[in-house]
C-alpha cells in the first residue's frame, strides 16, 4: 500500500501562468566593488518594473 500523498496535476496556458506569477515585467540591477588599502565598498542597484507597479532598491555596504 503506497501512503504517499497524491497529487493532480492539469494543463495550463501561457495567460494563465502570467496572471499568477505577476505577468511581464522588467529588471535591471548593478554594482560597484572598490578595494583600497584602508576600506572596501561595495554598492549595488536594483529596479524592478511590472504592469503592478515599480520596485527600487540600493544597498551600501564599507568594512576596513
Amino acid at each position: 500500500m503506497n501512503l504517499g500523498h497524491q497529487v493532480e496535476t492539469a494543463e495550463m496556458s501561457d495567460a494563465s501562468l502570467d496572471q499568477i506569477s505577476g505577468g511581464l515585467g522588467v529588471s535591471g540591477s548593478g554594482g560597484l566593488f572598490v578595494e583600497t588599502p584602508v576600506v572596501d565598498v561595495c554598492a549595488d542597484a536594483i529596479g524592478v518594473g511590472t504592469e503592478n507597479g515599480l520596485a527600487l532598491g540600493t544597498s551600501l555596504h564599507a568594512a576596513h
